[in-house]
């Protein structure tokens, strides 16, 4: 009995002495437990967001995805979710659930498997704010004293809402609304149950169960997350049932998807914003309003890529992108066929298949997702080159060719990824804002933005701004030049003997510059830039926005031999949009911190309210004017099957059609459309800016102009009607009425320039010149607020 005793008081003073040791412990660190600053005054890093005019996302930047949310706007059924598998009794324990950890304790000990946690969401919040991982006691005991704090000062659904928006789930995201829009791309409210099961499953450990990289490891947590729902009451049977048989579609790629195409104008908001907020750009949850328009946005990316896809069909198939081991591949259902597949991603509407089988009647292949594809005739022309067995062994299609597919109009067909470049930029010729920019086929391949980093040679793009200075110099559009062969000895150059010619050969005589712009006819340009004098073209580009070392003062300008940019065309061709004002194109609209407050707006002056009159509105009257006579009876005639008489522009081609160009406008949008190779080389024989170019300015002008009325603007005073010589109605200045034109007749006395013809090469210049990531803007920072 003495034993007994004895036992029992050793056994109570122990657990006094540990209950003193605990209270000592507490009493020590109770008062060393940081503040809770961080937790009421809750601060997340927010990635910087780039957003269409019209409010889609277009792009995000920073180490972190995060989407701050209130736990008002968290939908039921993930609460719940999470609640199932984290955390069940959080409404009812005191930030420490010590039944929790007591039947951890007993699982623990009793069981051979996993060990069991017993961490509450509370808890989770503590370690995840203001603890590291580290396994001692010492750091559990400030978990614990952690979480009792916090739930003293905080309410539960305060510490719910830091959870949701702290928590890490994976592919760089933090907080379940920046993992809805990675995996999903969804918001948090479009979530099915199915899908939020399989989110609630990630805390747990984000790497093990991430549906991109471990899906099958996935689908067993969420079935786990709905079996303890369904125990809690939380969904009944039926949505057990419906949740299990659900096929949650995750995106490939971890989330970097998004509704429009808008990468080259997201990586120009990016630059513009830091260039204004450094570093906090990428943390701060600044919101850049682009002036770009989802619709027209994605209207360019498409147009552009079909114009180069297009391209790529009229010339030969280079045969196959690479090869796989098929060694292991047992039949053509094999999932192994999947995993040699992930190294060769999705490229827009250009699938990867790997060859199964490959001969003269046709070719058999593997697409991502178990479907086999035959293709045989007509679908099998633009790659049959490559099945011969003289094709270049390391191109020549066989099994376990890497090729790509897309789905056309007449089902799915061989594609290739282009070699071949191009840029599109579309401009609100009155307000400056850009409606559409696209800067290359494929940002992720090239990451080089054609519209404001490519100086190439615009070739007969240019002529009419040598027309619009001659025009200011007496000539009208009824006046007769010569359209006859012109040639330099190199005592007139200075340098080589030059003889320059038609594109097409051919020589029409006298003729009016009105016809001549139309027909691109070079001797014309010549003889009117010989007849105003080169150094005043040169200056008068100027006005339209042009650098004038770019333009040397030489004949050669006549033919668009200086060096341009997409960029730089838009804004010059809006001057004549727009009746002679120029406009500084801008990309940011504003940008505003998290809480939508304005930090920075663009603030330019436009046609109607500030922008310098550049020419005459007579002039820019009378240059519309000969530019929709490209279209209704020039070389850009194929834009006439957009059905309006309002449509205005002029093609270009550079000298062994190494850039192809269009350039035009309606007076509410100005469009360019440039394609060319990086490294300047030919695109082919007849791929002049009508052939190549135009078709992508159609293509993006039909959706653009959709519902948009026709325009015709009145000829402004001080232009009188004039009957041509070949009957038709044309009108000069008034002031000029009965004026004979300057004299444009050669010889021509001094230097010409570089040896050129139309379309034109030299002299040479770089053809990418990455000295300008940006057009220079932009914000002014701190002058307004909203």
């Amino acid at each position: 009995m003495r034993l007994a005793t004895y036992i029992f008081a050793i056994f109570v003073g122990l657990l006094l002495l540990a209950a003193a040791s605990v209270g000592l412990a507490v009493a020590f660190a109770w008062p060393k437990l940081p503040t809770l600053e961080v937790l009421t005054d809750y601060r997340p890093r927010i990635p910087l967001r780039i957003f269409t005019a019209d409010g889609q996302l277009i792009g995000e930047f920073g180490e972190e995805r995060r989407t701050f949310a209130k736990i008002a706007d968290v939908p039921a059924h993930l609460k719940n979710a999470v609640l199932a598998a984290e955390d069940d009794r959080f409404y009812e324990h005191g930030g420490v659930d010590f039944a929790g950890f007591a039947r951890a304790a007993v699982a623990n000990l009793t069981s051979g498997g996993k060990r069991q946690g017993a961490s509450t969401i509370t808890m989770q919040v503590a370690r995840n704010f203001f603890l590291t991982r580290e396994k001692s006691y010492s750091r559990k005991l400030y978990e614990i004293l952690l979480s009792i704090k916090i739930e003293k000062n905080l309410s539960k659904d305060q510490i719910l809402e830091l959870y949701f928006n702290q928590i890490y789930l994976g592919q760089r995201s933090y907080g379940f609304a920046a993992a809805a829009k990675a995996y999903y791309g969804k918001n948090l409210k479009e979530l099915s149950i199915a899908e939020a099961a399989m989110l609630a499953g990630l805390p747990k450990a984000p790497s093990a169960y991430n549906p991109v990289s471990n899906p099958t490891r996935a689908i067993q947590r969420q079935h786990y997350v709905l079996r303890r729902m369904l125990e809690l009451k939380y969904i009944d049977q039926a949505q057990y049932a419906e949740a299990l048989k659900t096929q949650v579609k995750v995106i490939r790629g971890g989330g970097e998807s998004y509704p429009v195409h808008g990468e080259y104008v997201a990586e120009m908001a990016r630059q513009m914003a830091v260039d204004q907020f450094k570093d906090a750009a990428y943390t701060a949850g600044i919101r850049v309003i682009t002036t770009v328009k989802s619709a027209e946005q994605e209207a360019a990316y498409l147009a552009l890529r079909r114009g180069l896809l297009d391209y790529e069909r009229r010339h030969a198939f280079r045969g196959a992108e690479a090869f796989v081991d098929m060694a292991s591949v047992k039949s053509d259902s094999d999932e192994q066929l999947d995993v040699l597949l992930e190294d060769y991603p999705d490229n827009g509407e250009m699938l990867p298949a790997i060859v199964l089988e490959a001969n003269s009647k046709g070719i058999r292949a593997y697409k991502r997702g178990g479907e086999v594809l035959t293709f045989t005739g007509p679908s099998l022309r633009f790659a049959s080159p490559m099945l011969a067995e003289n094709a270049a062994p390391a191109k020549r299609l066989r099994r376990g060719a890497v090729i790509r597919i897309a789905l056309g109009s007449k089902g799915w067909e061989i594609v290739q990824v282009p070699e071949v470049e191009g840029a599109f930029v579309a401009v609100d010729p009155n307000s400056g804002e850009v409606i559409a920019l696209a800067g290359g086929f494929d940002f992720n391949r090239n990451k080089f933005n054609h519209v404001t980093q490519a100086w190439r040679q615009p070739g007969s793009s240019f002529k009419p701004f040598i027309y619009s200075a001659a025009l200011e110099k007496g000539y009208g559009p009824s006046s007769i030049v010569d359209d006859a062969p012109l040639s330099f000895s190199s005592g007139q150059t200075g340098s080589q003997a030059w003889e320059p010619k038609n594109y097409d050969g051919k020589y029409d005589g006298p003729m009016s510059i009105r016809a001549a712009l139309a027909r691109s006819k070079n001797m014309v340009s010549i003889r009117l830039l010989n007849s105003i004098g080169p150094q005043y073209a040169q200056d008068y580009a100027a006005r339209f926005g042009f650098d004038p070392e770019k333009h040397p003062a030489y004949l050669t300008m006549a033919l668009g031999a200086g060096s341009v940019t997409p960029w730089q065309m838009a804004q010059a061709y809006s001057v004549f949009a727009n009746g002679g004002f120029r406009v500084q194109p801008f990309i940011v609209k504003e940008m505003q911190d998290s809480s939508g407050r304005v930090l920075a707006r663009t603030q330019t002056a436009s046609a109607s309210n500030g922008a310098p009159r550049v020419i005459d509105p007579r002039n820019a009257w009378l240059m519309d004017s000969m530019m929709k006579d490209v279209v209704r009876r020039g070389t850009a005639t194929k834009a006439l099957a957009l059905k309006r008489d309002d449509l205005a522009g002029k093609t270009g081609t550079t000298n062994e059609y190494v850039d192809a160009w269009f350039c035009g406008y309606q007076p509410s949008l100005v469009g360019i459309a440039w394609i060319g190779y990086d490294n300047p080389r030919k695109l082919g024989s007849g791929e002049t800016g009508g052939a190549a170019a135009l078709p992508v300015w159609i293509n993006f002008m039909a959706k653009a102009l959709q519902g948009v009325p026709n325009k015709q603007l009145p000829p402004p005073g001080g232009l009188v009607p004039v009957t041509t010589s070949d009957g038709r109605e044309d009108f000069v200045y008034e002031e000029r009425l009965g004026e004979a034109p300057p004299d444009s007749e050669i010889p021509i006395e001094g230097e010409t320039g570089a040896q050129q013809s139309e379309p034109v090469s030299a002299p040479p210049v770089p053809s990418v010149v990455p000295d300008q990531p940006h057009p220079k803007p932009i914000t002014t920072p701190n002058e307004v607020t909203g």
